[in-house]
């Protein structure tokens, strides 16, 4: 654990409103709290450096420390003191699974307190009849990985006699049933069942955190064979039922029904993933809305992050006089500092400045606690000699991992939440160690075009995507301009549509970044913070969602790429993503449109032909993540490329997605034709226009030179003309 961390319960918020902040400090002694505006969270000592001012706000005072425990894995707690005692000591309990690792520690399968049901260490299915001995299915042998199993138990307290029974159910060559029988003490009464539990044991708290599906899990208040279950009717007038928890239902939710006659409903905790294919699946039906019962299985992970539910150390009120921008809740004790972001947007309906920058928080949770596989000596030494914020996740994952990590079990992560500390989401922190300038991306790449618009003398609003989602383009709608960050890759289609919107309604939109708009997301219909992925098909991507499993559980609809999904960024932006490589940067080289009167303008007082040479993310305005221009795709026919990159290394690739074969594209062009940043302008009907960088590292150029150069001269060319109110005209 981090000597002192936290969260706060938003990562945006508007004067007026109360931001909850929670804190878990491993010191005895109090902890001291200060708010700080920050301009730059670079701490690259050859850059503007880490800036940061400090405010004077209420909060700024110390805090008795104490520890807020929290703990990985998925499961379901149903609390059943409403339903009726069993009027004998007598219990069945059976459920369908899907074991992924059996063999990765104890795994709890139902845990009714004085009965449970769970996978041993050597992958063997158990019975625990609590306080007295553990009953072990040897016969049958150890599960096997990634197959179905009906699995059961029974407790006849009369009689003595545990029954446990295994088939496999998935694999026709190996549907064999096997059924043991062992004695036990007699009793004549069962213990209260208080509290019932799935994909974990319980004693008291949840631990033993199952890695697999789970299907229909069943608890019936009498004997009976294996047979039984698979037959016997389940319906809310069969008393003898009591409890079967139907998967299927709410797979929106976090919760899950039971439709015996008790209606012990459960709650998920730390969402486990929903709207997977169960041990029905005929591969008929690719939308779980279709065939609910072929989706009746939640694939649960014992190192699932969801809300750590940790409680408020205190409450930040944001002053109706607060300037927008990114701030920091700095905090230190004895032992260790850390810093709590959060962004503070105008009031609703309020336009501050001209200018408005949306902030890609939808990115950053996406990415966040990303556990890198170059994690090691030489981040260290970097964060050290920079005095860069020194925790990383590769180092920390007990907080929990990001959608570019796998479980366990080896299934790729499809949630991410910002209820828990989120590392690299602190001014500071470095992604790439070996980079010859700074190695940031997403949140601390993003300072340097809020740095340069401090250095400019611009005013800037701020809003997040979070706000587009909630608000539509009524967020942004009042602005003259609106900055996209670095990298907006990650859209729900409420805040794409938003975007859409602004542009359509004569806005100015500004892409400063590359990879954007790429994939869609859905956010929880209930919390707003926690995301979901699919990653469908095909697209650069670390990990693929299982064919059947493209549709999200959150929404419903087809996850993915937003070109899967009829909507590729170039319709938008006029630019899509078209290679990925090392994290270096090349250069833009002036196109013949960039004399077009139309777009002359643009390069005003820059008679080079070479631009971005420079800069402080891979030493080159145009890298790492590109997007081009692509007719076929959506990009307007009005659009001028205006300078193009060139010069990069044989390590960029073309995405996967524009791939026919080894040798042949969608664009029906050379692949090396693929590999470049197109510098893109159009006006839009309505008035507005578009300008599109489609690089990554285009704004870390802004600061080189202490904010001197050609891409700073040009950027602030298309910015004080799209401050101009003077309309575009839409060429006919």
């Amino acid at each position: 654990m981090l000597p002192i961390t936290g969260y706060a319960d938003k990562l945006s918020i508007r004067p007026g409103e109360k931001l909850e902040v929670k804190i878990s400090s491993e010191s005895a002694l109090p902890y001291q709290v200060q708010v700080a505006r920050v301009i730059c969270a670079d701490p690259n000592p050859e850059g503007p450096g880490w800036q940061e001012t400090p405010i004077d706000a209420a909060i700024n005072t110390s805090y008795p420390s104490r520890v807020q425990p929290h703990h990985l894995g998925s499961y379901m707690l149903a609390d059943t003191r409403s339903a009726p005692p069993p009027d004998r000591p007598a219990s069945t309990l059976t459920a369908l699974i899907y074991p992924t690792t059996p063999t990765l520690g104890i795994q709890g399968v139902i845990d009714i307190g004085p009965l449970s049901l769970f996978i041993d260490e050597t992958g063997y299915l158990c019975t625990d009849l609590k306080h007295v001995n553990v009953f072990r299915l040897t016969d049958f042998g150890p599960l096997s990985e990634r197959e179905w199993y009906q699995v059961f138990c029974s407790y006849d307290g009369v009689a003595g006699i545990i029954t446990m029974a295994c088939t496999s159910v998935s694999t026709p060559t190996r549907n064999r049933t096997l059924q043991q029988t062992f004695q036990c003490p007699t009793t004549a009464a069962l213990p209260e069942i208080v509290e019932v539990s799935v994909a974990c044991l319980l004693d008291p708290k949840p631990h033993a955190f199952f890695n697999g599906k789970i299907e229909a899990p069943s608890i019936h208040s009498k004997v009976l064979d294996f047979n039984s279950p698979r037959t016997l009717e389940v319906c809310a007038t069969n008393t003898d039922i009591y409890a079967a928890w139907d998967f299927s239902l709410e797979t929106q939710s976090d919760r899950t029904t039971d439709v015996g006659p008790n209606q012990l409903n459960g709650v998920l905790h730390n969402i486990p993933t929903r709207a997977v294919k169960s041990s029905s699946w005929s591969g008929n039906e690719m939308c779980w809305r279709h065939a609910p019962k072929e989706y009746a299985a939640i694939h649960f992970h014992d190192d699932d992050a969801g809300d750590f539910n940790w409680q408020t150390d205190f409450v930040f009120d944001i002053p109706d006089a607060f300037k927008c921008g990114f701030y920091v809740i700095n905090l230190e004790n004895d032992r260790g500092k850390d810093a709590i972001p959060f962004y503070v947007c105008p009031p609703k309906g309020v336009r501050n400045a001209d200018i408005c920058v949306v902030i890609p928080t939808f990115t950053y949770i996406v990415y966040g606690n990303y556990v890198r596989y170059d994690y090691g000596e030489a981040w260290e030494r970097r964060a050290s000699e920079w005095n860069a914020y020194p925790h990383s996740p590769g180092a920390h994952p007990e907080y929990g991992l990001s959608t570019y990590n796998h479980h366990s079990d080896r299934s790729g992560v499809s949630y991410s939440s910002r209820f828990r500390p989120l590392l690299t989401l602190r001014p500071g922190y470095l992604i790439f160690p070996h980079d010859t300038g700074s190695g940031l991306r997403h949140m601390q790449a993003d300072t340097h075009l809020l740095a340069w618009l401090e250095n400019s003398g611009y005013t800037y609003d701020i809003v997040t995507d979070e706000e587009l989602h909630l608000e539509g383009v009524e967020a942004i709608k009042n602005y003259p301009v609106v900055l996209t960050g670095t990298h907006p890759e990650y859209h729900t289609l409420e805040s794409w549509q938003a975007f859409a919107d602004y542009k359509e309604n004569g806005g100015r939109l500004c892409y400063l970044g590359g990879n954007g708009f790429y994939w869609r997301i859905a956010v929880h219909p209930d919390t707003t913070g926690i995301l979901e992925i699919r990653r469908a098909e095909s697209g650069i991507r670390v990990w693929a969602s299982e064919p059947g499993e493209y549709y999200n559980a959150f929404d419903g609809q087809y996850g993915g790429l937003w070109t899967r999904n009829g909507r590729p960024p170039q319709q938008l932006v006029g630019v899509g993503f078209t290679s990925q490589g090392d994290f270096v940067g090349s250069y833009y080289r002036k196109q013949s449109a960039a004399k077009d009167p139309r777009a002359s303008w643009i390069f005003k007082d820059l008679t080079e032909d070479i631009l971005g040479n420079f800069g402080l993310s891979g030493g080159g305005a145009a890298g790492f993540e590109v997007d081009r221009a692509e007719p076929r795709f959506g990009t307007p026919t009005n659009a001028l490329i205006l300078a193009s990159s060139e010069g990069h290394s044989d390590h960029f690739m073309p995405v996967p997605e524009e791939m026919m074969n080894p040798l042949a594209n969608l664009a029906d062009a050379p692949m090396d034709e693929l590999i470049r940043a197109d510098m893109v302008f159009f006006e839009t009907p309505s008035g507005g226009a578009v300008f599109s960088v489609g690089s990554i590292t285009f704004c870390g150029s802004l600061p080189y030179n202490n904010f001197d150069n050609n891409i700073s001269t040009l950027l602030k060319n298309v910015i004080d003309r799209f401050i101009d109110p003077n309309p575009f005209n839409y060429p006919l």
